[in-house]
This record gives structure tokens, C-alpha cells and sequence, in this order.
């Protein structure tokens, strides 16, 4: 009982400065996850979900599911749907969002491309204040609760709000490199569960990137042809919050392989650590299906966790190449989508 109420009293004082995004290790994989600028970027139908479930281990599990579906309408115009949802066991709370996106492309010369992407959506946050005890539910004589309060209705007033959310992004992409920005919460929703308070939502900043290193004339004969090394980065900063995800990924037509790094470049503590987790990944193609994992393996001094598991599944269909303006096409598994060779 005292550390529910402790937990509500740290979250009414600090929610301002804690409130964090969900984020996902598969990044490079579902793209849509980072910025709406890749909306339509397969020039083709697109869909895909993943589910995050992180610290599986009792009251500490929280999952988060992500779920989108594109496609490039137009030679220039891309639009999709995407959902969001996130849920905390211990603390009750929930997360909920959908979402459209826009994106719409400018060629800038034979090799490279600029996407500017709009989102805007429907936010949901509940934190089940109803599983609470109040002080004057408490018989301070014999210990024992009573079932009701003398303000029953206190709490419920504060389980829910809604909020409109707009974000926004760019990206310049080719064959064989992207990089992009996207800020979210650009209009900082207020996400306050008290009646008249104000906590605008920090805004989440991203600079992500990709380079694709070809093996294509390789004299090897271990490495398949056609294989290609994924090199990427993420940085991702809100409020005192930031994260940097660096590493590779070995790719061929039929599967990928690699591993991540998740690092604390701004430690706000002597103790902080840099390296914060390693993070193997894989995926393997069927089709026109992708099927991704990855393992994040804390390096903190949080220990017994039992790690942080992300699935993804992808789908497309339909690959489009009457716009593709008659160069050859290539499917990427990572960030760069289907794009021109």
C-alpha cells in the first residue's frame, strides 16, 4: 500500500521530467517506428507489427506493440496508418495512439531522394487510479481497509486523458544511405492526469541513419551474392533522457544477422554507465514475409531482468515498378526500403 502511494506521489512530481517514449531495438527493420518520412518508402504495400516485451520477470514486465500499413499512392505521395500501444503491469499504466502519416518525396538528382513526412493522431494514457487505497479507507485501530471512501469518485476523474499528437520529419535517402531527423510531440500535449494541471509532453528528437557496404564482387566464395553490411546509427534524446544505438548488420537475400549497442553518450552521474546494453539481432525473409528478433542484454548493474525480447513480422505486397521510373529495383530489409540500384 505505501509504495503505491509513494509511487503515485513520484509520478504526480516527476512525470514532466521521466516521461519516456517507448522505443525498439529493430529500428533498421520497421523504419516507420523513427520517422513518418519513410511512409511509402517500399514503393509498394506495407505492413508490419511488433511486440517489445521488456524485463519479462513478474511485476516488472512491460510490453509495447507497434503496428503500421503503407504504401506509395503516388510517384510523390505516401500515406499510412500506424497504432501504438504500451502497458506497464505494475503500475496499471497504459499507453494508447493512432496515427496517420504523409509523406511526400522530392528528387533532388539521379542518386538521391528528399522525404518530408508529417504525422498527427489520437493519444490515450490510463493509470487505473481505482486499484488505490486512501487514507481514510484505512482503520488505523485494527488495520483493517474498508471497501469505500468517503470521496469514492476522487481518483476516477483522473484515470484517462486524450490528447491530440502531430510530429514531424525528413529524410534524404539513395541506394546505398539514409539519414533522417524526426521530432515527435511537436505540439507538446498536455498529458496531465490532475483537472486544470500542465504538463506539456517533452518532445522526442531523433537522428538516425543508415550505410549499406556491398559485397557484390566479393572473390569470396563465404560470403552469398547479393550479401551486403548494414551500418547504423540512432540517436534519440528526450528531456534528460538520451540514447545513442550504434552497430551492424551482415544481410543476404535470405537472412540477416548482427548485433546492436546501446550506449548513455551524456551520463548524468559518475556512476552512469556508457554501455548500457548489447543487443544481438536477425531476421529471415519467406516471401514477401520478414520475420524479425533481437535480445537486448542489459550491462548495468540491473541485473536478473531476464532481458528485453522484440519480435517484428513485415509484409509487402505488390512491388510497384511503373514507378520506379525504369531503373532497376531493389529490396532492402533494412532502413533504405525499396529503392533504385
Amino acid at each position: 500500500m505505501q509504495l503505491r502511494l509513494t509511487f503515485v506521489i513520484l509520478f504526480f512530481c516527476c512525470f514532466q521530467v521521466k516521461a519516456q517514449d517507448p522505443i525498439f531495438t529493430q529500428y533498421y527493420l520497421v523504419p516507420e517506428t523513427l520517422n513518418p518520412a519513410f511512409t511509402g518508402i517500399s514503393n509498394a504495400w506495407s505492413a508490419g507489427v511488433m511486440h517489445r516485451r521488456q524485463w519479462p520477470n513478474g511485476n516488472t514486465k512491460i510490453d509495447t506493440q507497434f503496428a503500421y500499413a503503407n504504401n506509395l499512392v503516388t510517384d510523390e505521395i505516401g500515406l499510412g496508418l500506424t497504432v501504438l500501444n504500451h502497458n506497464e503491469v505494475f503500475t496499471k499504466y497504459n499507453y494508447f495512439k493512432v496515427s496517420g502519416t504523409f509523406s511526400y518525396i522530392v528528387e533532388l538528382n539521379y542518386e538521391w531522394r528528399l522525404r518530408l513526412g508529417v504525422e498527427a493522431g489520437f493519444g490515450r494514457k490510463d493509470f487505473n487510479f481505482n486499484n488505490l487505497i486512501l487514507e481514510d479507507q484505512i482503520n488505523i485501530n485494527t488495520g483493517a481497509i474498508s471497501p469505500g471512501s468517503i470521496d469514492p469518485g476522487v481518483m476516477d476523474n483522473f484515470n484517462k486523458i486524450n490528447f491530440f499528437d502531430a510530429s514531424a520529419g525528413f529524410l534524404f535517402d539513395s541506394e546505398d544511405a539514409w539519414l533522417g531527423v524526426a521530432i515527435r510531440h511537436l505540439n507538446r500535449p498536455d498529458i496531465s492526469f490532475r483537472e486544470n494541471g500542465n504538463v506539456p509532453l517533452n518532445m522526442f528528437l531523433s537522428v538516425h541513419g543508415g550505410y549499406y557496404v556491398e559485397f557484390d564482387n566479393s572473390p569470396s566464395s563465404l560470403i552469398p551474392e547479393g550479401s551486403n553490411l548494414l551500418l547504423t546509427a540512432n540517436y534519440m534524446r528526450q528531456s534528460e533522457y538520451n540514447r545513442l544505438d550504434v552497430g551492424g548488420v551482415f544481410e543476404t537475400e535470405v537472412f540477416g544477422l548482427g548485433v546492436l549497442f546501446a550506449t548513455n553518450p551524456e551520463r548524468k552521474s559518475s556512476d552512469g554507465h556508457f554501455l548500457t546494453s548489447v543487443n544481438p539481432v536477425m531476421s529471415v525473409k519467406f516471401s514477401e514475409f520478414i520475420f524479425g528478433y533481437s535480445y537486448d542484454i542489459n550491462t548495468t548493474k540491473f541485473r536478473r531482468n531476464q532481458g528485453i525480447h522484440e519480435f517484428s513480422l513485415i509484409w509487402q505486397f505488390g512491388r510497384d515498378c511503373s514507378r520506379c521510373n525504369n531503373y532497376k529495383v531493389k529490396f532492402r530489409r533494412g532502413g533504405g526500403g525499396l529503392v533504385r540500384a
